[in-house]
Formats: structure tokens, C-alpha cells, sequence
């Protein structure tokens, strides 16, 4: 004590919750904070089913996420800390929802005090004190960037509202949660073969005990590792099911064939039909790019029609992510310039350049005119050319929420039906092609490691 005064206190920072926005009070109330900085990391910061004792954090860090005590049960994605490892059935349902919208986070200058949307704490510095993300201009510490969950643009408030109204918080998604069981090859029936290429087949097979069919891409260790595309297809990667000789993907079947089975039935399509494909192909390769990836191989084969004529990419074998303003010297414009090619393709019914190997392709590529039919109108020509109003009938809108009506609608009669795929491969026997022993025991098992992973939205 000094003149009589007692010294003062020093004050404490606020923190800021980053659910709510709102500064974190003192105390064990409700206003109270809580946050994934425990002694003990056993509950809490798995589920956020648990509330910590203690007001604030104070030892081991899992992600450094602090919020009300109040908010914390309106979280509704997994704690972006979690080590990755296989989880019981139990624990994948209390993980809570697997969103994955990754941030794009830069170096922002903040002009006034701004508190970190993740840890709550002030961003400290004259220049670039933090980061914004450059979609949902969430802010955070450069160090709490590797901590923050993938919920970039997510409404999570809105999310938990509707949750609320159902009765079901997020934790307590578990007690709701499928058990979900591993799949092995002795659960599915092969029925049909779909189509072959130079890695396997495909074929349709149905999931024992269920009416569900699925189709089936079977890949052969060997010729993968032979070809040097053992990342392409861990790109690709869908369900578990790797076994010694062969890769299994487990995914929807898909049973209004491919378009290039489609144009050589009709041997070119009319506009109307070639422009709804386009449209909704333009609309799947935005979303590609938005999120960072270039699909790179975009073509008749690789577009599928479900049930009720609607387009899908299939084979993302070719898929590079993060290469957006990368060091490769092309971009997103691959997939556009792909996109004119596969138009002329729909429109002529026959591709823009022609030649008789690999080189000769390129040369004419490079250098040969594009010659366009004479039933084409200046519309089609126009937007071949990069000059147009050939969308100018679409709804965008509508077109993304899958509310036009498609121009044709494959005919389909069960959900077993194969009528829209190549009879070469349908009459084939749907077994699968022995292997050779030699050859499966030289293969390194190491390079096929991480394979296996299951979709949440799959079996």
C-alpha cells in the first residue's frame, strides 16, 4: 500500500465467444466461457458433449476454441483438433456433423481492435495482425489457422435453430446416429458388368440382406502401380474395401448411362438438350473451382444421367486440388476450354479436331480452324466462339436446386436396369478376372496405405 491507495488490479483481457460474437463474462454461469484448452481431453473436445468445471482454459491444447458455456451446445462440427484414427460406431455419431468447407484465409490490416473469431482473443500488431477469410471474413490468429474448423459460409446458428425446433441438439446426435458397419466384398453380389477399362471394370452389385445396387470399380494393384497412378487413385478414393491383388470403390449407381453411350444412339443432340448438359456441367465445375479443384477431364464418357435425366461427373481420377493460382501455368480455364470441346461434341456429333495419333492432335489443336455445320445456329456457333447468349433461357437458380425439367429422361424400368450401358460389357460374366500370384506378391502394399475410407453420406 502506498499514500494510502491500494495498488490496483491489472486488467484482464476479454475474450470474445466465437460462436456468438459476444464477450465472455466472469464467473461459472451461463456467460461463463468454456474452451478445448483442458487437463483433461477425454470428453469435451471430442463431442462437446461435456462441460468442463473451470471457467477458462489452462493447460493442453486440442483446437483452442473458446465460447459461452451457453453457446457450446450449439456447435455442430467436429472439433477440427481431433487426431485422426479409427473411431467406434459410437464415437463417429458423437463427432457430430463432418462439414467440410475449408477456409481461404489471407493476411488482413485491421484498422480498429479485432478480437480472433476462434480463441476469442485480441489480434495484436500495427500490420497484418491476423487473418480474414476472404469468403465469410471470419478472423483469426495465424496461429489458431491450423485449429479452426472447415465450416467456411455454414449457417451454424441456423443449423442448431432447426435442430432445436426438431428436439435433437448436437450432442445428442449420437443417441440418433447410425451404427455404421465396415463393408468387405462377401457383402455384395455382382449382377452385371457396366463397362471395362485399362485399370479394371465396373460393375453393378447388390448389397446382401437389401434391394440396394451399387456400382462397383474394381482396379488391379499391378497394372495401377505398372502405370505409375497410385495417387490418381487415391484421389479418387470412395469406400473402403482394398484387398491384396485389387482396389474396391463402392458407389451410387448411376443408371442413365453415360452421354457418349446416349450420342451414339441419337448421333448428335438437338440444342435445347446439348444446353441444359452444358448448363448443369457449367454449374458442377463452378462448384469444382470455388472449392479450390480443377477436374481436368471433362468428357462425354465422364458424365452420367440419373434417373430422371439430370447430368453428373463421375471419375475424378485426373482432379487436382489447391492448384488455383499455383505454380502450374494453367488454371480453372482447362476445364472451360474442355467445356467448349465437349459442346461442339453434343452439337456436331462429331469431336473439333481430329487426327490419327497423340502429335498430330496436338498440331491440329494448335493450328487447324474449327469448322462449324451449317444446321447450327448463330447462337450455338457463337458460344463455340466464346461470343454468346446461348444460356440466356436458363435459370440459374432453379438449375442448381435440380428444378428444371430435364429435355430427355433415360428409359429405366427397375433399379436393376442396365439398358443404358454398352451390351458388349452387360453379357459379360460378372466375375472377377483372376490375377497373377507372382505379380500380387511384388507389389509394395505400403504405396496403397490410406486407401480405405467410407463417405458419411454412403452405405
Amino acid at each position: 500500500m502506498e499514500g494510502g491507495r491500494e495498488p490496483q488490479q491489472p486488467k484482464r483481457m476479454r475474450s470474445v465467444c466465437s460462436e456468438s460474437g459476444l464477450v465472455l463474462g466472469g464467473g461459472r454461469g451461463p456467460s461463463g466461457g468454456v474452451s478445448t484448452r483442458l487437463t483433461d481431453t477425454s470428453s469435451w473436445p471430442r463431442i462437446y458433449g461435456n462441460r468442463p468445471t473451470a471457467h477458462t482454459a489452462e493447460t493442453s491444447s486440442v483446437c483452442t476454441c473458446v465460447v459461452h458455456k451457453r453457446c457450446h451446445e450449439h456447435i455442430i462440427t467436429k472439433c477440427a483438433g481431433m487426431k485422426k484414427q479409427e473411431d467406434t460406431p459410437e464415437e463417429v455419431g458423437a463427432q457430430r456433423f463432418s462439414v467440410n468447407m475449408p477456409h481461404k484465409f489471407r493476411n488482413h490490416n485491421y484498422k480498429a481492435p479485432t478480437f480472433c473469431d476462434h480463441c476469442g482473443s485480441l489480434l495484436w500488431g500495427l500490420m497484418r495482425q491476423g487473418l480474414q477469410c476472404k469468403v465469410c471474413k471470419m478472423n483469426v490468429h495465424k496461429r489458431c489457422e491450423a485449429n479452426v474448423a472447415p465450416n467456411c459460409g455454414v449457417d451454424a446458428k441456423g443449423i442448431a435453430k432447426v435442430l432445436a425446433e426438431m428436439g435433437v441438439t448436437p450432442d445428442k446426435i449420437s443417441t440418433t446416429a447410425q451404427r455404421r458397419k465396415k463393408r468387405t466384398l462377401k457383402d455384395f453380389s455382382f449382377i452385371k458388368v457396366l463397362g471395362k477399362g485399362s485399370f479394371g471394370k465396373v460393375m453393378l452389385a447388390e448389397l446382401k440382406g437389401s434391394e440396394e445396387v451399387f456400382a462397383v470399380k474394381v482396379l488391379k494393384k499391378d497394372v495401377i502401380q505398372q502405370d505409375d497412378d497410385v495417387d490418381c487413385t487415391l484421389t479418387e478414393k470412395t469406400h473402403p474395401g482394398p484387398g491384396l491383388d485389387r482396389l474396391f470403390f463402392v458407389m451410387e449407381y448411376v443408371n442413365g448411362g453415360d452421354l457418349m453411350f446416349q450420342i451414339q444412339r441419337s448421333r448428335k443432340f438437338d440444342e435445347a438438350r446439348s444446353c441444359f448438359y452444358a448448363a448443369e456441367v457449367t454449374s458442377a465445375l463452378m462448384f469444382l473451382h470455388r472449392n479450390g479443384v480443377i477436374y481436368r477431364d471433362l468428357k462425354l464418357d465422364n458424365i452420367l444421367l440419373d434417373a430422371e435425366g439430370h447430368c453428373k461427373l463421375a471419375d475424378f481420377g485426373m482432379c487436382k486440388e489447391g492448384i488455383i493460382n499455383g505454380e502450374l501455368e494453367y488454371g480453372p480455364s482447362v476445364d472451360w476450354w474442355a467445356l467448349g470441346v465437349l459442346m461442339y461434341e453434343m452439337l456436331a456429333g462429331q469431336p473439333p479436331f481430329e487426327a490419327d495419333n497423340e502429335d498430330d492432335l496436338f498440331e491440329s489443336i494448335l493450328h487447324d480452324d474449327v469448322l462449324y455445320p451449317v444446321w447450327l445456329s448463330k447462337e450455338a456457333v457463337s458460344i463455340l466462339r466464346a461470343k454468346h447468349s446461348f444460356f440466356k433461357d436458363i435459370d440459374w437458380t432453379l438449375l442448381e436446386l435440380r428444378r428444371l425439367k430435364p429435355p430427355f429422361k433415360p428409359r429405366i424400368k427397375t433399379r436393376r436396369d442396365v439398358n443404358n450401358f454398352d451390351q458388349d460389357f452387360t453379357r459379360e460374366d460378372p466375375v472377377l478376372t483372376p490375377t497373377d500370384e507372382a505379380v500380387i506378391r511384388q507389389i509394395n502394399q505400403e504405396d496403397f496405405k490410406g486407401f480405405s475410407f467410407c463417405a458419411e453420406t454412403q452405405i
